[in-house]
């Protein structure tokens, strides 16, 4: 955070998954019961808003078809920002689909909706159409990395910025990324617990710790504040 990267907690791909059994039977249910339709996700949306009923409300959408089965379309935001234009804030784009992403920036940025891709490696790409910045798991180990190249992807080094991040970004996803993040961290910083993930992930083994040291090593990533 103090890279200037913010903070979203309970990311999908992390230790949300490590719900309890109570806890995951509870939500599906709940989610059952409002259906799947895009009727159904608007009335959703709209529910929460009007109980909430505070005018300091701000909701991002989450688009991760692959995982909810459940796609926001572009006519679902068109008529959710249309309904609540001071609480529909943005959204982030998790879908892996570049088409997408563009359209949502090209539809929405305009009109002040914030777009943010779910990976780094987009972020030249989606800031130069209007986008937000991105929301990324890995910015958690290299924020000065990728804030550098938010604040200079259109600069004579931008290009590079880029490269950096994505070369950085490639390795922590060729092994079991959270793992790997938390290895990483735990080793950087000297606190050998950082390491632990919850059931059911796991953690590295010693053989792919080192595999990955030496990969970070060889793009000469460190993790500053912390000794490499």
């Amino acid at each position: 955070m103090n890279h200037g990267a913010g903070l979203a907690i309970f990311g999908t791909n992390s230790e949300a998954a490590s719900l309890s059994v109570d806890e995951c039977l509870h939500l599906t249910d709940h989610l059952l019961e409002k259906g799947g339709s895009e009727e159904g996700v608007f009335t959703y949306y709209s529910e929460i808003i009007e109980r909430v009923g505070s005018d300091k409300l701000g909701i991002y959408l989450y688009h991760i078809p692959q995982m909810t089965q459940v796609p926001l379309t572009m006519s679902l935001i068109e008529r959710l920002i249309k309904r609540y234009p001071h609480t529909i804030m943005g959204a982030k784009d998790s879908s892996g689909d570049w088409a997408n992403s563009r359209a949502m920036i090209e539809a929405f940025a305009p009109i002040g909706f914030a777009v943010f891709p779910a990976s780094e490696s987009l972020l030249t790409a989606s800031l130069a159409l209007g986008g937000a910045g991105c929301i990324s798991a890995t910015v958690s180990v290299n924020p000065s990395g990728i804030k550098a190249l938010f604040d200079r992807w259109n600069m004579p080094d931008g290009m590079m910025l880029q490269e950096q991040a994505d070369q950085i970004r490639k390795i922590f996803q060729a092994t079991p990324k959270i793992a790997a993040m938390k290895r990483t961290a735990a080793e950087h910083s000297g606190h050998a617990d950082w390491a632990r993930v919850r059931p059911p992930l796991c953690g590295l083994d010693e053989e792919a710790a080192a595999s990955l040291r030496r990969a970070l090593g060889a793009v000469g990533f460190g993790m500053e504040g912390y000794p490499r």
